[in-house]
């Protein structure tokens, strides 16, 4: 498609396909709209035809809520089985963010739960934290101040009221799911199928049914309503008072969206990256992409003001890119004009200088912070495409993790499975060459004086490319660019993908060009078959895939985990409330979940010093000496540390990416088992010290006794060294 606007002396032709297009989106844009009520149609189809869609929505919301409600209760008989085994079921960081909620309901008041937060002695030995600066837990905060002034203690217990919030933002994830793509077709019914292909696709759309208290689990829900609202503010028929309102929505939906998760920054400069391409191309005005600027920095700053000033927001590349591309605007009023190779060159030139002045901003803002807490991110990407060093402990901790990795094929197969990725791929094809062309048109556009003359402008361009399509189309290209490089974040591409792939279903832009080439194109054939093909669509989905999910849901398992509960139990029962415990960052999340011990180390890894003690802990599992070992864990104050077997005796990762072979390249330490080595690794000195101290040896059991012991866990307490009674004594003298 070349160009959408119509040729002059052609009064006796046919209009060509990509004028019908044209004709065709504007009718398609003012049809069934959920917000047409709001113009002026208070016809009884108009309402009737929307509060349908509205109902419809809403009903799929729940759908999907009470569907992975069920999967987690068939998954664990979580009703059934005991409270510490419930707690147990929160792995990994879950357990110690859902633990501040217990902390804060089992506070004295909530003036005095707040005032723990805002001083935690616990969470690290030895050290004195404020949790609202460091973590994003505001959302444990208020559910737990919420279940104290609700009238619902005695039918809900705290635990279902947490997990219930959490499947109720699926619903409000499909809902945003629904709208985007109604505003976007004028259809509802492709808010249907884009909430059936949301629930088909549970692998790959969400993980919420075990993994509840992740931070994606809250934050991504007001993602999606922060792109319904920037869909529905580019639309040119808003009112000014309507966009006032889409505004604040905007910054109330990013708000949550950047209070609930702590990679927000990096999601936020994607699609600032999105923003900014639009505005190259011309795609929007000069106040639409300030506002949206605007609304991004405005919340990143009211959640740095919650967070105590948190310095890894002001340091954040969001905010330097945004004050960048801002600043060079300014200085470059005129990067839109002139020929088209012309402004191409000054649009390249002008990228140029917004990337040298972030790097530079960010630069300076992190030394004049001293920021360190997200320079773990960096040395993952650098190592993860070969631009630094990859014996980084940090860095190898999540490259070695397959969520981490590059996005598996068979992702794909199961999106065409479900019919979901062919029409994705059709309509990203379509809007791509679409985009393409109406880029160069705009950037061919000869300079305009008068402001009459840029607002037809405007109009006219508005008409050859929608700005909401434009928006949503590089949103699935770029976060499904960062979906394929990182496989954990395909859950923010995959439930944008479902709405795109219905906008493709339900929409003018691929039937139009489809019937053309068919010489077929009328707009009763066009409208039959935006109405029929969706509705066979989920017709042939709901017969394939009824009875899987039938029996899918039909399937019952229960918790079963004895040896962790036999651990909890002892800790909780057999050593004093404030004893301080050492152990894998996973593990200890779940000690101080189920028995409120103090721990050395935990999963939230935004921090210099936490990572360095991590990596300090995890000697344990080194080849390292019995003494040094003591050394380390008494200088962070431990006095028990748990060991493994799965991490001692670790199989699942290759050579290379077992913990203790990270650990191993660290300290310079040839690894285990048989393979290639770097030339400048030595033998260990000592054995392994996660499996050497079960032998009793004299050395070990001077410093370390055994306390508890089961399949899967040693526990050993740290002894007491005493002063040397000869000054010729070779070993370290203890008591018990």
């Amino acid at each position: 498609m070349t160009t959408l606007r119509q040729r002059k002396g052609s009064k006796g032709k046919e209009p060509s396909p990509a004028a019908e297009l044209q004709s065709q989106q504007h009718n398609c844009c003012s049809e069934h709209h959920p917000e047409k009520i709001l113009h002026g149609d208070w016809s009884w189809g108009a309402i009737i035809w929307t509060s349908v869609g509205w109902s419809v929505s809403v009903g799929l919301g729940l759908l999907c809520c009470i569907y992975v409600a069920t999967l987690h209760e068939n998954d664990l008989w979580f009703s059934n089985i005991k409270e510490v085994e419930r707690e147990i079921s929160f792995r990994t960081e879950c357990g110690l963010y859902y633990s501040y909620y217990k902390q804060m309901l089992h506070a004295p008041s909530i003036q005095e739960g707040l005032k723990e937060m805002i001083h935690d002695n616990l969470t690290e030995s030895k050290r004195t934290i404020n949790l609202l600066q460091r973590m994003n837990i505001y959302q444990e905060v208020f559910l737990s101040v919420l279940y104290r002034l609700l009238p619902i203690q005695s039918y809900l217990e705290p635990v279902y009221f947490y997990i219930y919030t959490v499947f109720s933002l699926q619903a409000v994830y499909v809902i945003a799911l629904y709208l985007t793509a109604w505003l976007l077709s004028g259809s509802w019914l492709a808010g249907a199928l884009t909430g059936v292909w949301y629930i088909l696709n549970r692998v790959d759309t969400t993980r919420v049914e075990f993994t509840i208290s992740l931070r994606e689990n809250w934050s991504l829900p007001f993602l999606a309503l922060q792109v319904a609202a920037i869909t529905c503010y580019l639309r040119p028929q808003l009112t000014t008072l309507q966009q006032k309102v889409m505004v604040w929505l905007m910054y109330v939906t990013t708000f949550c969206f950047c209070l609930t998760w702590q990679f927000n920054q990096f999601i936020l400069l994607v699609q600032a990256l999105v923003i900014y391409t639009l505005d190259c191309g011309d795609f929007l005005t000069t106040t639409q992409v300030t506002t949206l600027y605007l609304v991004q920095v405005s919340s990143l700053l009211s959640v740095w003001f919650l967070q105590f000033c948190n310095s890894m927001i002001l340091g954040s590349l969001v905010l330097s890119f945004i004050v960048a591309a801002l600043f060079i605007r300014h200085c470059q009023p005129g990067v839109k004009t002139g020929s088209l190779v012309v402004r191409l060159g000054k649009v390249l030139l002008h990228s140029a200088l917004v990337l040298l002045l972030t790097v530079t901003i960010n630069y300076l803002a992190k030394k004049a912070l001293q920021l360190q807490s997200d320079e773990h991110i960096f040395k993952f990407i650098k190592s993860k495409f070969a631009l630094g060093s990859t014996r980084d402990f940090d860095a190898s901790l999540y490259l070695c993790e397959e969520a981490f990795g590059l996005l598996p094929l068979d992702t794909l197969e199961r999106l065409a499975g479900t019919l979901l990725l062919y029409p994705y791929v059709l309509t990203l094809l379509l809007l791509c060459g679409m985009l393409v062309a109406a880029a160069l048109q705009n950037l061919s556009r000869p300079n305009r004086g008068s402001t009459e003359e840029k607002k037809g402008a405007r109009e006219g361009q508005v008409a050859a490319f929608r700005p909401d399509v434009a928006y949503n189309l590089l949103h699935t290209l770029f976060y499904g660019l960062l979906a394929f490089s990182t496989m954990r974040m395909k859950y923010i591409w995959t439930g944008h993908m479902c709405a795109v792939a219905a906008y493709g279903v339900c929409g003018t832009e691929l039937w139009t060009v489809l019937l053309s080439a068919l010489r077929c194109n009328t707009k009763l054939l066009l409208r039959l078959v935006r109405y029929v093909v969706p509705v066979v669509m989920i017709g042939f989905l709901y017969y394939k895939f009824w009875p899987k999910l039938m029996e899918e849901l039909s399937e019952l398992r229960e918790f079963y985990d004895p040896d962790t509960v036999e651990l909890m139990t002892w800790i909780s029962t057999k050593t004093p409330k404030q004893a301080v415990f050492a152990g894998s960052m996973q593990l200890l999340a779940g000690i101080k979940l189920c028995t409120g011990r103090v721990l050395t180390n935990h999963p939230h890894y935004e921090d210099k010093d936490l990572r360095e003690r991590t990596r300090q802990v995890y000697q344990v599992y080194a080849r390292r000496s019995p003494e040094e070992v003591y050394d380390i864990l008494k200088a962070i104050g431990a006095d028990y540390v748990v060991l493994e077997n799965s991490i001692c005796y670790e199989r699942r990762h290759r050579r290379g990416c077992r913990l203790r072979d990270l650990l191993d390249l660290a300290n310079g330490h040839i690894m285990d088992g048989p393979g290639e080595d770097d030339p400048d690794l030595v033998p260990a000195t000592h054995p392994r010290f996660c499996d050497a101290i079960k032998t009793d040896a004299a050395a070990y059991n001077a410093l370390f006794t055994r306390t508890f012991q089961n399949k899967t866990f040693h526990v050993y307490r740290l002894k007491k060294k005493r002063k040397k009674n000869t000054k010729g004594s070779s070993e370290p003298s203890v008591t018990q």
